[in-house]
């Protein structure tokens, strides 16, 4: 536990419950109005970004992976988008490590675009 962590359960800083809870993570839904169908697994150790899993924290992810494609089914999505925001520069805005899990559906305004769009500006990587 890192003191003042909202991530870390024992501080009981999250505005929500976790939805599924595991050994090793825990998966919380979206509170963001843009985005209301989404989520996050987040592991209950803390750790800033997933580079310092453990072997046993990557062997159980998994498991809390498939229970969030679970969760989701009653809303059958057409596909998942995935992702880790690893430091600031990458927007990362909580240091305690999280995966965005978002369902995708067919016929939504961002149909198609995936995560690699960010990288496709027309002066990057001279932006950089």
């Amino acid at each position: 536990m890192k003191p003042g962590c909202r991530f870390c359960l024992e501080n009981a800083l999250l505005v929500d419950t976790p939805l599924i809870e595991h050994d090793k993570f825990y998966m919380l839904g979206s509170i963001d109005p843009m985005v209301p169908v989404a989520g996050m697994i987040v592991p209950r150790r803390h750790s800033e970004t997933p580079f310092e899993f453990t072997p046993d924290e990557w062997a159980a992810f998994g498991k809390i992976l498939v229970a969030a494609k679970q969760y989701f089914a009653d809303r059958a999505p057409d596909g998942f988008t995935l992702g880790w925001n690893v430091g600031a520069v990458a927007g990362q805005h909580v240091f305690h490590a999280h995966l965005h899990i978002t369902p995708r559906f067919k016929g939504e305004p961002n149909e198609g675009v995936g995560i690699r769009r960010i990288f496709r500006t027309p002066d990057w990587p001279s932006n950089a």
